[in-house]
Formats: structure tokens, C-alpha cells, sequence
């Protein structure tokens, strides 16, 4: 959908052959490996340790919520990447953390895919639309991003809707990326995707010069506090 197989925040592929190097996701929200994380995100931007806090996440919540978001708009395939599916690891140095899926992981899919038939045992077959909807909002907002959401604010004080404008956020932005591989309205699956994940109130898509829609931040990421100050292009200081 990009045009590579190679994406900074996750495994080529997606899938992780050898997890030698890797560790679950489950370890940021239980506290284990979150210190990593913060720490990492503060030597890389130097900012406060709130603000390298909400940088983190909007980073590490855009690729956890890619491979899903694109997954159910393109193929109505759901990933399932929970916070046990999923894979992290630090490795690499030319970004702050990468994702991956186990081999075991499992993809929510509708009755009638081909998966179904082929691959019997790598499936979890939902009945119809709303209710593979339902499923990915279990796996991804309330199984992975919402606990590692009450983990971050055991360490610094961050507001909920901070950290959620960096969901509806990257959810927008990844899909327009991908746009020409969408069936139908990209602004149609946004909508549906951001009501499924009660996020709709974070964002909104306003058309650029040339009629295209943009996404329009309601929430700031903090960027503008770094020592190197960034103000991004949908960020709702621009229109303050």
C-alpha cells in the first residue's frame, strides 16, 4: 500500500520469524519495558518528560494501529495485534521502537473470505460488519492501547484525550497515506473507524487548497514544547 515492505516502525512483512530479540507488547503496559520506552523518546527529542511521553506514544500507537486500520478498510481482514500478539523491540537505531506480530496471531475476518477456507487455523470468523468492527476495537483500543494508556499515566501526567488525539490522529493520516488502495471513500472508512473507537470528536478532515482532505487536529502532541520546537501541519495551534 506504500509502495515497500519496509516501514520504520514495523517488521518487514509483519510477522516476526525469530522472536529471540523481541518481547510482548504486554511488557510496556505491565510496566516492565515502559521505562525503555520513555527513556528512549527522551534521548531522541530531549524534551520534558511528559511531552517525550505523548511523542512516544503517538509514534508507538501509529504503527500498532496501521497494519489493523488499513487491514479492515482494504481487505476487511483485523489483524488481531493485542497487547499479547503483539511484538516490540529496540534494536534499531534509526527509529524509537518497532512492531511485529507473532506467527501465532490470528486475523478476524468475515465469513465469506477465502481465509477461511485455506487458512482455517490462522482465522477468527465474525458473523458480519459490525461485529468485526466490535472485534477490533477489543483487540486494539481496549486489549492494547488503553492499558498501556493507564501505564504511561502511572508514570507522568498526561490527559487521556492528549493521548487519544495521537490515535484518531495517526488512524487519518495513515489512511489518506494510503488512499488509492481503499475501496470507496477513505473519508467514509475514517468515519467509520474513529466512531468505532469512540475517537470521532478528536479530528477533523478539512479540505487543503486543492480540494483534498487533511487531518485537523482537536488535541496537541506537545512537539511544540521540544527544545527544537515542531508544529505540525494539522496541529490545533495553527488555528488558535
Amino acid at each position: 500500500m506504500f509502495g515497500t515492505d519496509v516501514l520504520p516502525g514495523l517488521a518487514p512483512g509483519l510477522l516476526v520469524v525469530d522472536e529471540a530479540d523481541w518481547a510482548p507488547a504486554a511488557t510496556l503496559a505491565d510496566g516492565g519495558r515502559l521505562p525503555e520506552l520513555l527513556g528512549s523518546a527522551a534521548r531522541l527529542w530531549g524534551g520534558s518528560p511528559h511531552a517525550s511521553a505523548a511523542l512516544a506514544w503517538k509514534a508507538y500507537s501509529y504503527w500498532a494501529a496501521l497494519p489493523v486500520v488499513l487491514g479492515w478498510a482494504v481487505a476487511r481482514r483485523v489483524p488481531l495485534l493485542d497487547a499479547d500478539s503483539t511484538l516490540i523491540h529496540f534494536a534499531d537505531p534509526h527509529t524509537l521502537i518497532t512492531l511485529g506480530l507473532r506467527q501465532s496471531a490470528r486475523v478476524a475476518v468475515l465469513p465469506a473470505d477465502p481465509l477461511v477456507v485455506t487458512e482455517p487455523q490462522r482465522v477468527q470468523v465474525v458473523a458480519d460488519e459490525q461485529e468485526l468492527l466490535a472485534t477490533l476495537r477489543a483487540a486494539l483500543l481496549e486489549a492494547h492501547l488503553s492499558p498501556l494508556i493507564t501505564a504511561i499515566q502511572g508514570e507522568v501526567r498526561i490527559g487521556t484525550r492528549t493521548l487519544l488525539g495521537s490515535v484518531a490522529s495517526g488512524i487519518a493520516h495513515g489512511l489518506l497515506t494510503a488512499s488509492d488502495s481503499v475501496p470507496g471513500s477513505t473519508v467514509d472508512a475514517i468515519d467509520t473507524l474513529l466512531d468505532t473507537l469512540g475517537l470521532a470528536d478528536l479530528v477533523e478532515l478539512v479540505p487543503d487548497a486543492d480540494g483534498k482532505p487533511t487531518v485537523q487536529r482537536r488535541t496537541c502532541c506537545l512537539a511544540f514544547t521540544l527544545p527544537k520546537p515542531k508544529v505540525c501541519q494539522g496541529c490545533c495551534l495553527r488555528t488558535a
